[in-house]
């Protein structure tokens, strides 16, 4: 059983129709991806599975549970984490206040995963420069360090799920490599990744399956080795 199962998800903007029956799927301990141009429907599919968008039609189940009409608070406290676009930090909190203001004790959380429980500690070991810019508000940071604390944020609710949108966009080339660093680590302690980027080389060694969407639907679907295969795919829907 996947879990994450988005099943036929159809949302709107108003009057406007913005999902046409999104299916994916995340096993647990894997790596997916959405991919596609902007404006495809990427950034839509992740708000209506955090409870940020309400759908009209469709299921999305986490861990067997379905979770398409809860509120955003209960889908974060049922164990689903994010990273959104434009990193979002609170301008006004300091590195350590945007930390310990999302925290939540994995002791909290149905079924949580193994491994060691993210703390205030570990964020610092996975990101030292949090913890040299503890002090610091959030507004004070580089785009990069607002990227790292965003996840660090995330981590610190102890999710099962992780889903980041535009995880490396804009970043520096070095900070790009550290976040992707980052993310392995993460996968390889078994923690489950919804990315959405536009660097398909690491992303291809990333993931584990890639989805692509085309004007709110899935477009193409495939394992990493399918993709490298068809730069037809690639060319017509993700590049520019």
């Amino acid at each position: 059983m996947a879990l994450l199962d988005v099943e036929d998800l159809t949302a709107f903007y108003g009057t406007s129709q913005a999902l046409f029956g999104v299916s994916f799927a995340a096993e647990a301990g894997q790596c997916v991806t959405l991919l596609g141009r902007n404006g495809m429907g990427k950034t839509t599919t992740v708000k209506s599975i955090v409870g940020m968008l309400a759908t009209h039609r469709g299921n999305v189940r986490f861990d067997g549970k379905a979770i398409g009409e809860w509120p955003s608070y209960r889908i974060g406290q049922a164990g689903v984490g994010l990273v959104p676009e434009m990193r979002q930090v609170f301008p006004t909190l300091t590195v350590h206040e945007n930390l310990v203001a999302c925290a939540r004790m994995r002791d909290g959380i149905a079924g949580a995963r193994k491994g060691a429980a993210w703390t205030l500690d570990r964020v610092h070991a996975l990101f030292p420069r949090l913890s040299e810019r503890s002090s610091h508000l959030g507004s004070q940071l580089s785009g990069g360090e607002q990227q790292m604390l965003a996840i660090g944020r995330a981590l610190m609710t102890n999710p099962r799920l992780l889903i980041l949108d535009e995880a490396t966009e804009g970043l520096a080339p070095l900070v790009r490599a550290e976040i992707w660093s980052c993310l392995a680590a993460l996968k390889s302690e078994g923690l489950t990744l919804v990315v959405i980027d536009k660097n398909i080389g690491p992303l291809t060694r990333l993931a584990d399956r890639h989805y692509i969407l085309e004007k709110g639907r899935i477009a193409w679907s495939g394992d990493s080795q399918a993709l490298a295969a068809a730069p037809d795919v690639l060319h017509r829907y993700v590049g520019v």
